[in-house]
């Protein structure tokens, strides 16, 4: 017997994923973080897709309070971060996870573009 998967935000995910391939084929794999962002900025437009660019996020921890940004939130449901390094780490998917608790959402994506086939990482918050 087969197990269903649910798959979260499933249509958006798949808009957001065709705008990443189209951004990697465009640029290719040796631009800049901004310049991709910069890209897929324009492709969420010509979707009439709502997102929030460098989204400051809040982040508490015991008595201080800090803040870092998320290179964008996607419709406030799925955030995106870029790279261009060689690798994803740990402490990226670790960095994601932070995002997607201070954010209070469930779904993210980490997706390096320095790769030569892009794989775009899909993080569930599942606290």
């Amino acid at each position: 017997m087969k197990e269903k998967i649910n798959l979260i935000y499933p249509e958006l995910s798949y808009k957001i994923t065709g705008i990443l391939f189209k951004v990697h084929n465009e640029l290719s794999r040796f631009c800049r973080e901004r310049q991709y962002g910069d890209l897929f900025e324009i492709r969420l437009k010509e979707l009439k897709l709502g997102y929030e660019r460098e989204k400051e996020l809040k982040l508490e921890s015991d008595d201080k309070i800090s803040s870092n940004k998320v290179d964008f939130c996607i419709e406030n449901k799925i955030l995106i971060d870029f790279k261009a390094k060689k690798f994803i780490t740990k402490e990226d998917y670790y960095q994601m996870l932070r995002y997607l608790k201070a954010s209070n959402l469930k779904l993210g994506f980490i997706v390096n573009f320095r790769s030569t086939y892009l794989k775009p990482k899909r993080v569930v918050n599942i606290y």
